[in-house]
């Protein structure tokens, strides 16, 4: 029941923060001789590391962000926390990659934490949307808000294909869409950051 679930669940949630927190994006920018947190976007994630230091960096920190997210479910899944209740380590594995305990509370936006828990948690809807959110995001370059446009779309394909192939997953999509909206906050608030420092 519910009371014997909670110590496991307090343990996924502890742990999904926990992977979400790992410095990669500051401890990759840091050994390349960047602060990434005085650098672009002031953001620790893999946009502004591949802007910042290196388009090799970035890559293995959008690697590494997802895998977190993956790491973050399949734990759970393993100490058998399922159903909605799996929103609970996704939502602190975002957290902790937004505000790491080990990076002085700074971080990334949680977009690449994010979009590896919802392939873990959806194999198949979870690629179709992810895909979709990153060809919109790289076709709409140069326009304002990208992240914003791949966001959107990213979530609205899931949500689609969640609805019409698992209904019953339906409470966890909407969950997946609030976290979501809190990640996308992080997202603009780099595009308004990078406004500034490069003006």
């Amino acid at each position: 029941d519910f009371y014997s679930m909670v110590p496991m669940l307090l343990l996924a949630t502890l742990a999904g923060y926990l992977f979400g927190a790992i410095p990669l994006a500051q401890r990759i920018s840091h050994w390349r001789g960047v602060d990434i947190f005085a650098a672009g976007t002031r953001l620790a994630g893999s946009s502004n590391v591949r802007l910042s230091v290196g388009k090799l960096p970035g890559f293995i920190v959008l690697t590494g962000d997802f895998a977190k997210g993956v790491a973050a479910v399949l734990l759970s899944e393993y100490i058998g926390i399922d159903g909605a209740w799996i929103l609970a380590p996704i939502a602190a594995a975002v957290a902790g990659h937004c505000k790491s305990i080990f990076s002085n509370f700074r971080g990334g936006d949680g977009v690449a934490t994010l979009g590896g828990a919802i392939i873990a948690v959806f194999p198949v809807a979870g690629v179709v949307s992810v895909l979709a959110a990153t060809a919109v995001s790289l076709g709409a370059q140069g326009l304002p808000y990208t992240s914003l446009l791949g966001v959107v779309f990213g979530y609205v394909t899931l949500a689609v294909l969640v609805v019409a192939f698992d209904g019953n997953s339906s409470s966890t999509v909407v969950g997946i869409g609030a976290i979501s909206g809190i990640a996308l906050a992080h997202a603009l608030n780099g595009h308004r950051l990078r406004a500034r420092y490069t003006d």
